[in-house]
């Protein structure tokens, strides 16, 4: 028996225990923001429990109804939407709550309202499950700054206000990633004891990467800009090596993250405001982004600048490594000249 690695094994850093060293950086903190990311994680691990048991429990296939966004619901859409707006409600922390799936706001009970407002996508990819691709949740935080009624104003606002963001791969391991406004760092949920152990701390993301991650599939409706820039990377006239193509959102920005290179999902012809929503989708990824030494673009404007007018409004979205970004802001600067 190797007594060694069980020793290791007893002194791991756990999600729980990181947000506590964290909370105690702040001693005018009552521990609310700490209850709130233990009900995100709870819901993550429910999540990831049902997403490994998919195919077995009959939760793939469609739900028969169709969500605010016009996408057929996938089962594991519906159970995951209700897992998060539950865990969120009874952590008596939030106020309101943004869903993908839910055409309107929810605005929790008055009994059981907190500081803070959450808005999430539940299950991000959810048409890959049956091929067993990585999809994931998303979510931000903004915190509400005094006792009001809460409102749409609460979270129609900049994604630099947000407190916190993350999202949470479910695939061959189940990766959560956070940032609190201080860095970003990566958890690993280890099946064994049931918790996420901290294996990628301080995440920075290289200043140049290898790999970009478009849907091609558009290209004939793209703007000079984007066309111009995706060409470059597959025939580079500097004489390095062609980038490699990938796609699929939260496992792309995952990897982004880590090895570097550029997301990029333009507005085009026929979707001029791009496909990713703002609230849960750009904001978040952007937050993480600019928080591991990255940057995220729009087109015309920094994304966590923008100030969406509702709450599942889209836009177009370049995110990255920091010069990969800058290349593209070049192209659009050049065209507008």
């Amino acid at each position: 028996m190797d007594h060694e690695a069980d020793a290791y094994r007893t002194d791991l850093m756990t999600i729980t225990r990181f947000v506590l060293n964290e909370q105690s950086k702040h001693p005018e903190s009552r521990g609310d923001f700490t209850i709130l990311l233990s009900h995100i994680v709870l819901g993550c691990k429910f999540v990831c429990s049902a997403v490994n048991k998919a195919g077995l429990a009959k939760l793939i296939g469609l739900a028969g109804e169709t969500n605010v966004q016009g996408e057929e619901q996938k089962k594991l859409d519906v159970l995951s939407n209700e897992v998060f707006v539950k865990a969120l409600i009874s952590s008596g922390r939030t106020s309101i709550l943004v869903s993908e799936e839910d055409e309107e706001a929810t605005i929790v009970d008055k009994s059981m309202r907190g500081r803070y407002c959450v808005v999430f996508d539940p299950l991000d990819g959810s048409s890959n499950i049956d091929c067993g691709v990585s999809i994931g949740t998303i979510f931000g935080i903004y915190a509400i700054k005094d006792d009001h009624e809460p409102g749409l104003d609460d979270v129609l606002q900049p994604g630099k206000n947000m407190v916190a963001a993350g999202y949470c791969m479910y695939g061959s391991s189940c990766t959560l990633v956070l940032s609190t406004g201080e860095g970003v760092n990566g958890f690993t949920l280890d099946p064994s004891l049931g918790e996420f152990i901290l294996t990628h701390p301080n995440i920075k993301i290289p200043k140049r990467g290898k790999i970009y991650s478009v849907n091609e599939g558009n290209a004939k409706n793209w703007d000079g800009p984007t066309s111009k820039y995706v060409e470059k990377c597959k025939y580079p006239t500097d004489g390095s090596s062609p980038k490699s193509l990938r796609y699929s959102m939260v496992a792309d920005v995952h990897r982004t993250l880590l090895y570097g290179g550029i997301f990029l999902y333009p507005g085009d012809k026929k979707s001029p405001n791009g496909k990713l929503r703002v609230l849960y989708e750009v904001f978040p990824m952007s937050f993480l982004m600019e928080q591991a030494g990255g940057q995220s673009f729009t087109g015309t404007q920094r994304s966590l600048d923008l100030v969406p007018k509702s709450i599942h409004e889209r836009s177009p979205i370049f995110l990255g490594s920091y010069d990969d970004v800058e290349d593209i802001k070049a192209l659009y600067a050049a065209a507008e000249k």
